[in-house]
């Protein structure tokens, strides 16, 4: 469910009661461990961590108005979810991850190409994304989007 706030204030305030401890601790493990040049953000109606256009002129391929995403958190129907594109496009950061969240809990991990989700909100391994979030720098991540971008359009 993509929201319609305008920013992440706006946006945490819509929350209901059940997922906003949740979010706002996911949030708060962004902001704390996330590299520097990443900027939060309202992003596709979800609380966006971003490449800006100051590091990254060239913006998203698919709108280049808007800057390069890299993780969104977002309060689902059911679930809540982890966006992180840079999973999705490193084999080494998945396979690290993968082989890491059975250490870290019990449940089965639920994950989709670039998402995970999280049905059971109080089961979150908050511990395993904060140190998620610190795999990937800025550079790291243009450099791994630029090589993903041009090995898909060309043979």
């Amino acid at each position: 469910m993509q929201s319609k706030a305008n920013n992440v204030e706006e946006y945490l305030k819509e929350l209901p009661e059940d997922r906003k401890t949740p979010i706002n601790k996911l949030r708060e493990i962004m902001l704390s461990n996330i590299p520097k040049g990443f900027n939060e953000e309202m992003s596709y109606g979800m609380i966006g961590y971003v490449v800006p256009h100051t590091i990254y002129p060239e913006g998203y391929h698919c709108n280049k108005e808007l800057p390069l995403p890299f993780i969104s958190i977002a309060s689902q129907k059911n679930f809540i979810a982890l966006y992180h594109m840079g999973i999705y496009a490193s084999p080494d950061l998945l396979k690290w991850f993968t082989d890491e969240y059975p250490k870290q809990t019990n449940l089965k991990l639920d994950m989709g190409k670039s998402y995970i989700r999280f049905k059971k909100v109080d089961q979150i391994p908050f511990d395993l994304i904060a140190e998620l979030v610190q795999k990937m720098s800025v550079a790291e991540w243009i450099a791994i989007y630029e090589y993903q971008i041009k090995k898909s359009t060309y043979p």
